[in-house]
């Protein structure tokens, strides 16, 4: 049998599939064969943690431009315009916060949300620290 297990990279592994790095896990105690399982095991959920995500990037960044959409459609004359009426509210003091908003709404890590995030840096605009 092929072993593609890592001792060395398992707590890592583990940490990306269940975002905290395991603590005295049954792992370490294993014989080979069992290692390549729990190690299989955390590949599958890692691969389905990854669909969950890109669904929810989907799913979130449909939300985003129906919202957009919606604004445009009461009034506003066209994307930017929208964009700065949904942010009017916000206090945004630097472009860190511009990058939390476009976090907040799940879609900062996707290209959709660095292009998001290049229109919303020309029309936010910045107050002074509170």
């Amino acid at each position: 049998m092929s072993f593609t297990f890592s001792n060395d990279l398992f707590s890592d592994f583990h940490k990306d599939v269940y975002g905290y790095r395991p603590r005295d896990h049954r792992f370490y105690a294993e014989c080979d064969e069992e290692k390549q399982s729990i190690w299989d095991e955390l590949g599958l959920t890692f691969k389905e943690n990854q669909k969950a995500e890109r669904i929810a990037e989907f799913k979130a960044i449909e939300n985003l431009e129906t919202a957009i959409q919606g604004i445009i459609n009461l009034g506003a004359e066209d994307r930017s315009v929208a964009l700065r009426w949904m942010t009017q509210n916000e206090t945004f003091c630097h472009s860190q916060d511009v990058e939390h908003w476009v976090w907040d709404q799940g879609v900062l890590f996707t290209d959709y949300g660095k292009v998001l995030l290049k229109e919303l840096l020309e029309v936010v605009t910045y107050k002074e620290s509170v």
